[in-house]
């Protein structure tokens, strides 16, 4: 049930492409199947640009998970969504219901702005579901949810750190992460993400999409340590009490085993 006491939705996605789709606008009248159509494209890509990562307009979300935290910055759950089937669909229709049941929790993301969010709207586009409440178009420009200097609708950890995208953040979530003694990238990254779910290793997916949520979260908190929201020692607590409520989960989740194997602590300098 919806808790009132839910005041922020931490998440990312993982997506792979749409391989129908590929094949139709990027190969007309070649009769290339799905698996074709994406392995010809990513090849092009690498070729191109060194990396193979197809545009999210042609991508599906197979994998969403969202950290709930309450008004106090404490984490209350973990929930990755339609787990089981990782339809696209079925994660977009979940994603806004519940953002909306939840009375339009503040989101917290790293590049949401970039890749998230333009990839849940185009999805709430192809299947059909209305979001009014987001797009807010009767609103001012600056207070609809969407606009990119409005971070109390949508916290972007990137864009923070780099000024609204006035420098570079080389080393990504996963540097971050590492400078506050989180795990970070382990044995999965987000190139990885196509060939895991081609081989049919999706729980490995949500796995990975569970740890960069994790990640988020602790950054995030950090960012309030320096914007004077709350002090090193309640940091400190807020991140003891996810120790332990990752603990509790670890056993049923190989996943969070992982995470906790690779956890490490912030030494202070002074």
């Amino acid at each position: 049930m919806a808790s009132n006491d839910t005041k922020y939705f931490v998440f990312d996605i993982e997506s792979v492409a749409d391989g129908d789709l590929v094949s139709r606008l990027k190969y007309p009248g070649e009769g290339l199947a799905a698996a074709q159509a994406i392995a010809k494209y990513r090849a092009e890509l690498m070729e191109e640009n060194g990396k193979d990562f197809i545009p999210y307009t042609f991508q599906l979300p197979i994998s969403l998970v969202i950290a709930k935290v309450a008004k106090d910055l404490s984490l209350q759950d973990l929930i990755a969504l339609d787990e089981k089937q990782s339809r696209p669909h079925e994660i977009t229709r979940l994603f806004w219901e519940g953002w909306r049941k939840y009375q339009r929790p503040r989101l917290i993301t790293f590049n949401g702005r970039g890749f998230d969010m333009p990839l849940l709207e185009l999805c709430a586009f192809r299947y059909g579901i209305s979001i009014p409440d987001w797009l807010a178009e009767d609103a001012r420009n600056f207070d609809q949810p969407r606009y990119r200097y409005n971070t109390a609708a949508h916290f972007d950890l990137y864009e923070w750190l780099t000024n609204s995208g006035a420098s570079r953040f080389t080393g990504g979530l996963s540097l971050a992460a590492n400078l506050i003694g989180k795990p970070g990238k382990t044995d999965v990254a987000g190139h990885m993400v196509q060939d895991l779910w081609d081989e049919g290793r999706a729980a490995e997916i949500h796995d990975y999409c569970r740890g960069d949520v994790l990640d988020t979260y602790f950054v995030f908190l950090r960012s309030r340590v320096l914007a004077g929201d709350i002090d090193l020692k309640r940091e400190h607590a807020l991140i003891e009490h996810a120790r332990k409520w990752i603990e509790a989960k670890a056993e049923e989740s190989p996943g969070l085993a992982r995470y906790l194997a690779a956890w490490g602590d912030w030494q202070s300098p002074f």
